[in-house]
């Protein structure tokens, strides 16, 4: 089901009539139901695959503490090897078929693999994800395992965050889900303002984009550059405005059931290096690689050519986590080089933690710039379907096919507009580090506000429902 469709606005206000009705337990039995049947609404048979992965986990969590060293080593790496499987079947068995079926060619062999035709259900690799650090936490001492199977059920597919995330901690969202829960009008006022910021960013800002993006990759060997480039400008906007959107949903929605999610996004595109955008881009994922990849593979405790292999790693297997394509793998290891080689240049573990930059805020704007055009450049590999497309878009831009007779207003005009849009809403947000600080305004000015968003929601939303950019993740 998706958030923005007529669906789930008849769905949602039954869910919080009936939710207010019922005492604690029984709202976590009530949202397990809704949270099944939210995401069963695309394909019910893959509600099997949930429930199997929440009665796994439970009851190998479960059993931990009661079982010997190597026995909580077995449970864990049942957990592991069984929801790791799960996800590389459904998500990477054809990537690996036919990447060694086209090895195999080059190398010029005839193979003869199966074509299986697996669906990639929804969501997967963010609820697996959630579901192996809790085990792996209850395995490090870090987390006493639940004996609430409701409670389990409901970590698992709580559907505000279900299927794009964030990615939670069973540290913070259980003991909520364990507690008397009371919504107050602080927490209507900001769920309800959450939500429509939310679906400013995914309606108006990248649903209306996303045809000018599909223009400009559409044919990337044949265009001119300046469509190119305003492409790439259109893609990082249209991305950032569908996450962004979906996470700013999903906390409103979560507050107004009474429950507070982590910040999945904070103003990235003001970030002035690309560690500081690792912090304020996809939070949950980058936070989750960091503790459950990173750390483990050693971090920076080995040296510094470790330390830039296992930032490689991590980025390249995060690449790999965004899709079953080598266009990934590139986006991954491109992040990972940056990473590497700011640590490098900047030498201070404060520093490269992304901690200070000295200088005016003429040097800052410029970083912030430079590194948005960085991460844009690593856009174009997400965005294109295939390397060699990749590759086109990139050529067409640094050889400025077309010349400058070729520019288009219509498309750099519209670029501007989308992203003074997005600053309009970012700015204050990230001057008051504060995602809900249109609740401080004077009423006047806050009715302009909700009013202007709520116009451009009616005006600029397309004709059908588009999905969220991060449901094929």
């Amino acid at each position: 089901m998706l958030f923005n469709s007529v669906a789930f606005f008849v769905f949602f206000p039954i869910v919080l009539g009936v939710y207010y009705c019922l005492t604690r337990r029984a709202q976590n039995t009530w949202l397990v139901a809704a949270s099944y049947v939210f995401y069963g609404w695309w394909d019910w048979r893959f509600c099997g695959l949930l429930a199997f992965s929440t009665v796994l986990d439970y009851f190998c969590a479960r059993s931990m503490p009661a079982a010997g060293k190597r026995g909580r080593r077995f449970l864990l790496l049942a957990s592991l090897v069984v929801n790791l499987g799960i996800l590389g079947f459904f998500k990477y068995c054809n990537f690996f078929v036919d990447s060694a079926g086209e090895l195999l060619r080059t190398l010029g062999m005839q193979p003869n693999f199966p074509v299986l035709q697996v669906i990639l259900p929804v969501g997967i690799s963010f609820y697996t994800f959630q579901t192996m650090a809790y085990t792996i936490d209850v395995y490090r001492g870090r987390l006493a395992p639940t004996r609430d199977f409701t409670t389990m059920a409901l970590y698992v597919s709580f559907f505000p965050q279900l299927v794009a995330g964030p990615i939670e901690r069973a540290q913070h969202l259980m003991p909520q889900f364990e507690s008397p829960r009371r919504v107050n009008r602080s927490m209507l006022a900001s769920g309800c303002l959450l939500i429509l910021i939310g679906f400013c960013r995914k309606v108006a800002i990248a649903d209306s984009i996303a045809p000018l993006v599909e223009t400009a990759f559409s044919h990337p060997h044949s265009t001119n550059w300046t469509t190119l480039l305003a492409g790439a400008w259109l893609f990082s906007i249209q991305i950032y405005g569908d996450f962004a959107g979906y996470s700013d949903i999903a906390r409103g929605t979560a507050r107004l059931l009474g429950f507070e999610l982590m910040e999945n996004f904070n103003q990235p595109y003001f970030s002035t290096s690309i560690t500081e955008f690792w912090r304020r881009w996809h939070i949950s994922l980058s936070t989750w690689l960091r503790d459950y990849l990173y750390i483990p593979l050693g971090g920076n405790r080995h040296g510094t050519f470790n330390t830039y292999r296992n930032l490689l790693l991590t980025m390249i297997l995060g690449g790999l986590w965004h899709g079953a394509s080598w266009t990934f793998v590139v986006w991954g290891t491109l992040h990972g080089c940056y990473l590497a080689f700011h640590k490098w240049l900047l030498g201070s573990k404060k520093a490269a933690m992304g901690q200070f930059h000295r200088g005016g805020s003429i040097k800052k704007t410029l970083c912030a710039v430079a590194t948005f055009h960085l991460v844009m450049l690593t856009w174009i590999f997400f965005r294109c379907a295939t390397l060699a497309e990749s590759w086109d878009y990139l050529i067409g831009i640094l050889t400025l096919r077309g010349g400058l007779e070729l520019i288009q207003p219509y498309f750099i005009a519209t670029a501007g507009f989308y992203v003074l849009l997005v600053l309009a809403i970012d700015i204050p947000q990230y001057r008051k580090e504060n995602h809900t600080v249109m609740l401080e305004w004077p009423w006047p000015l806050r009715g302009v506000a909700y009013a202007v968003m709520l116009i451009l929601i009616i005006i600029l939303r397309p004709s059908h429902e588009t999905p969220f950019i991060y449901f094929q993740f």
